[in-house]
């Protein structure tokens, strides 16, 4: 065989491998209910921060986990445990989507994102 031949099939392979990993790895859209019925699957669950509660972060305990409460977009409020540091802005943050499974009465997120207010509103508030 060619060395060109050699090379095609090891980028063949890799590429069937990655997307086999992608399609593996995907988690789906869900609500806290749907999680807390499916403990060892891994969801994305939207929500927003409960503002009224503060968020528990302490850097000189564990610098990689917080804590708040979030209220999913049916209403359910739980505790989240994020294993990272609080993101610059969190509080600000319009919605936000955590990641992760559920553990016991506490979702345990990996990861999060955070839609932040748009400063491109034309001066009006944001409903």
């Amino acid at each position: 065989m060619k060395k060109i031949h050699i090379v095609g099939i090891i980028i063949i392979a890799v590429a069937i491998g990655v997307i086999v990993y992608s399609l593996g790895s995907n988690a789906s859209y869900a609500n806290f209910s749907e999680a807390i019925s499916n403990p060892d699957t891994e969801y994305h669950v939207v929500g927003k921060l409960n503002k009224i509660i503060p968020v528990n972060y302490d850097p000189k305990i564990n610098a990689d986990e917080c804590s708040f409460f979030m209220t999913d977009n049916n209403g359910l409020e739980k505790k989240v445990v994020l294993h990272k540091s609080v993101p610059q802005d969190f509080q600000k943050s319009e919605q936000i989507v955590v990641i992760g499974k559920m553990q016991g009465a506490d979702f345990h997120a990996n990861d999060i994102l955070m839609k932040c207010p748009s400063k491109y509103n034309d001066g009006k508030p944001q409903i």
